[in-house]
């Protein structure tokens, strides 16, 4: 019998380690859909990250307790990701009669085959995913592995934080899981359809390709919005920070737009075509039927335009708080402005309802 005064969970707050800042979301979810309870950005000192591997502990650990504190929550279990860089996933096949025990066994015995690291740096996790179309006892499980360092340097900064690491995702599988929330914003989204995830951070561009909602290709480069900040300081002579504030507040030069902005976003086009054509020349597809924007690059004005017109391929920025209430205690406003860039602290703070 199902009890009446069954046991509220505790929420899981999504926190986003990149390399400039830390993103907090935290969720409630009714019938009605889902509702933003808490949110806070907190941005980090240069190198504390470094093309997402946490460099200086102590740093992000008082950065995160800032945030959590600025963001006005009592939650203190969080849901955390590293980054595809530090992970390796395998799809492979094991008899289905085989329970959880001996699957991890198994699979623990043959990692090595997988896996090109001592066994003992890693870390292994694993879910089953279906049953083989043409083999019913045998199943596909995905094997997802990452060096420990990248998990224990974010683990001690949590601990610095007074907070309970509750999961370790990737962030694929948080931008997947975030996806599911944009997907019903796309006229003829289906199982078929193939979408291309831009997300453009500081240093590092993640292109992510869904099909049906699942992840069929990721790739990293190191390429972001700090190269649009250095050309900035180069040209007229400012400080890291002044540079930061100049390129999202304006009052640059006259020549700003024509001699640095259009070039950048040129760049930003130049790179999401690269992306996609090392997806072809790796897959049967020859096209995407949508490119999403995301990351702290996609709110500039007139870039999705841009890359509709170059692409020939309906762009959208993502937008994963669309349909979602707001509680009093956020900033409407300035949660929709991060709204693109907080995609995987989105996808992580949904595992709160898993």
């Amino acid at each position: 019998m199902k009890s009446l005064f069954s046991k509220k969970r505790a929420p899981i707050l999504g926190i986003d380690i990149s390399s400039t800042s830390i993103k907090l979301l935290e969720l409630s979810k009714s019938a009605s859909g889902y509702r933003i309870e808490s949110y806070a950005v907190m941005p980090l000192p240069t190198n504390a990250v470094i093309e997402n591997n946490i460099h200086e502990v102590d740093t992000v650990g008082d950065a995160l307790a800032k945030v959590v504190d600025k963001a006005k929550t009592k939650a203190n279990q969080v849901a955390l990701a590293v980054a595809g860089s530090a992970v390796i996933t395998k799809i492979v096949e094991m008899p289905s009669d085989l329970n959880e025990e001996q699957m991890e066994a198994e699979i623990n015995d043959d990692a090595g085959q997988y896996i090109p690291f001592p066994i003992e740096e890693v870390a292994l996790d694993f879910e089953v995913l279906r049953e083989m179309p043409d083999n019913p006892e045998r199943v596909e499980v995905l094997l997802v592995a990452c060096r420990r360092e990248n998990i224990d340097t974010r683990l001690e900064a949590i601990a610095l934080a007074k907070l309970d690491a509750k999961v370790i995702d990737t962030e694929a599988f948080a931008m997947e899981r975030a996806f599911e929330l944009i997907a019903p914003q796309l006229d003829g989204h289906d199982e078929n359809t193939t979408v291309a995830i831009m997300d453009i951070g500081a240093s590092v561009t993640t292109l992510s390709v869904l099909q049906g909602g699942e992840t069929v290709y990721t790739r990293e480069q190191l390429f972001g919005g700090r190269q649009l900040t250095e050309e900035i300081q180069r040209r007229y002579g400012l400080s890291v920070e002044e540079a930061g504030v100049a390129k999202k507040q304006g009052g640059l030069p006259d020549d700003y737009q024509t001699e640095v902005l259009e070039p950048f976003m040129d760049a930003v086009v130049q790179q999401t075509l690269r992306s996609l054509q090392f997806f072809f020349s790796s897959s049967q597809h020859n096209e995407v039927d949508y490119v999403i924007l995301a990351g702290g690059v996609a709110s500039m004005a007139g870039l999705p335009e841009l890359v509709e017109e170059r692409l020939g391929t309906p762009c959208v920025v993502a937008n994963p708080f669309a349909n979602m209430a707001v509680s009093s205690r956020v900033n409407a406003m300035a949660l929709s402005n991060d709204a693109p860039a907080l995609m995987i602290a989105c996808g992580l703070a949904m595992r709160s309802f898993d």
